[in-house]
C-alpha cells in the first residue's frame, strides 16, 4: 500500500542553507561593490552651471578679432546656449536625476555650440599669429590665448563628463559597468570613500591635466572615443600654447 514519504529533515535543512547562502552572497555583493558599479546619489547641478557660465563669459569677452563673424553671431550663439541651458535647468533643476533623449540631445547640442565657437576662436588666433596680425601687445596676446585655452579645457571637460558611461544620470543609476575613463579610485577603492563616484570636478581636472601635460596623467582613457578625444585636446593645447608663447616672447624681444 503506497503512501506519501515523510520529508527528509536533512534535505530540507540543506535547501534552507543554500537559500540563506544565496541571499547572503547577493547582499554581500551589494555591500562591497564599488559605488561606480551600483546606484548612487545623483550629481548636483551647480558645478556644471557655474563652469558653463564661465565659458560663456569668456567667449563674450574675446576681442573682435577672435569673435565670430558676422558679429551678430557673437550674441546669437550665447543666446542659443542660454535657451538650451534654461531648458536643461527646468528638466533637472538641482540634480541630474531624470534621463530622457530630448534632454540629453539638448545637453549635447549645448556642449557642441560651446566647442564650435571656441574652435573658431582658436583657429582665428592661430591664423593671426602665423600671419603676424596679432599686434605688438604681449599682454593682450597672452590674455586672449589664455581665454581660448581655458574655454577649450571647459569644453573638453563637458565632453568627458557627458559621455563617460552614458552621462551623469546613467552613471548615478549604475547601469554601465564598463568605464570609458578609468579613475584611480576605481582600481584602488580602498583609497576612496564607499560612495565615491566620478563627478564633474573630476572631469574638469582630467581635462586640465591633459591640456597641460599633452597626455593622460592619472586618468586613463579606455574607450576609443575617449582616446581620440584626448588626442585632439592635446594637439589643440600644444598648438595654442606653443604659438601664443612663442609670439609673445618674440614681441618682447
Amino acid at each position: 500500500m503506497g503512501g506519501r514519504h515523510a520529508p527528509d529533515p536533512w534535505l530540507e535543512l540543506m535547501r534552507a542553507a543554500e537559500h540563506v547562502a544565496a541571499r547572503g552572497a547577493t547582499s554581500t555583493f551589494s555591500a562591497v561593490a564599488p559605488a561606480w558599479r551600483r546606484r548612487t546619489k545623483s550629481e548636483a547641478r551647480w558645478p556644471v552651471t557655474l563652469t558653463v557660465a564661465v565659458a560663456v563669459v569668456l567667449q563674450l569677452r574675446l576681442p573682435d578679432q577672435l569673435a565670430l563673424h558676422p558679429l551678430y553671431l557673437l550674441y546669437l550663439l550665447p543666446a542659443l546656449e542660454g535657451a538650451l541651458f534654461v531648458g536643461l535647468l527646468i528638466a533637472n533643476p538641482f540634480r541630474f536625476e531624470r534621463f530622457s533623449r530630448p534632454v540629453r540631445a539638448m545637453s549635447v547640442v549645448l556642449v557642441l555650440l560651446i566647442t564650435a565657437a571656441n574652435a573658431f576662436s582658436a583657429g582665428r588666433l592661430v591664423y593671426l599669429i602665423v600671419t603676424g596680425h596679432t599686434g605688438k601687445n604681449p599682454v593682450y596676446l597672452l590674455a586672449s590665448g589664455a581665454a581660448v585655452w581655458a574655454t577649450n579645457v571647459i569644453a573638453f571637460a563637458l565632453w568627458y563628463w557627458e559621455f563617460d558611461r552614458g552621462g551623469p544620470v546613467l552613471r548615478a543609476l549604475g547601469e554601465r559597468h564598463y568605464p570609458d575613463l578609468l579613475f584611480p579610485q576605481m582600481v584602488s577603492p580602498e583609497l576612496a570613500t564607499p560612495d565615491w563616484d566620478a563627478r564633474f570636478v573630476d572631469y574638469l581636472y582630467t581635462s586640465f591635466t591633459n591640456a597641460t601635460a599633452f597626455s593622460p596623467t592619472d586618468v586613463m582613457p579606455l574607450a576609443r572615443w575617449a582616446k581620440l578625444t584626448f588626442l585632439v585636446q592635446s594637439a589643440v593645447s600644444l598648438v595654442l600654447g606653443a604659438l601664443v608663447v612663442a609670439r609673445a616672447v618674440n614681441i618682447l624681444h
